[in-house]
């Protein structure tokens, strides 16, 4: 089911990627896969310049084979790192995540990671590393990470106003 889910995925971002010449910076919702703990869907919706919402609806396979979501608030710094004049910003975060198994466990996430925005596909590539502050159904702590790829679909244009 997973792999079906998986492949689904993929099909759907490569189709869009072949009909939309558009940079990943021209949209401002992204779709996409992360791999890692946990995999899944993952979603990034852009606020502003430097600020997005992303969240995850992914299966953990180490904690207990839990279905895991989570949503983070980021900022974004774009004047840290370049590379040959692309953009790669660096991230910091702060969420919660729910992890539904026999066991619910609630927690506060703290996500870190790095962008890579492609200039011809309006694609990125992220990977990221989160330490999670458990409190429910105990405290502890406990980690994610992964690395993904999202699909940004165009935003429509706006009128000159002649409609």
């Amino acid at each position: 089911m997973m792999r079906r889910t998986s492949i689904l995925a993929v099909a759907i971002i490569v189709i869009c990627m072949i009909t939309s010449p558009a940079s990943a910076q021209d949209g401002k919702f992204g779709l996409g896969v992360v791999i890692g703990e946990p995999t899944g869907i993952s979603a990034k919706l852009w606020l502003g310049e430097t600020s997005a919402i992303d969240g995850v609806v992914a299966w953990s396979f180490v904690n207990n084979s839990s279905i895991t979501i989570h949503a983070d608030y980021l900022f974004h710094f774009f004047d840290v790192f370049s590379l040959e004049e692309k953009r790669i910003p660096l991230y910091v975060g702060i969420g919660g995540t729910i992890s539904i198994a026999t066991e619910p466990a609630i927690g506060v996430r703290i996500p870190f990671g790095a962008t890579y925005f492609f200039d011809s596909v309006p694609l990125d590539i992220f990977l990221e590393v989160a330490p999670i502050f458990l409190f429910l159904p105990a405290t502890t702590f406990d980690f994610s990470g992964g690395i993904g790829v999202r699909y940004y679909f165009p935003t429509k244009k706006k009128s000159d106003g002649n409609r």
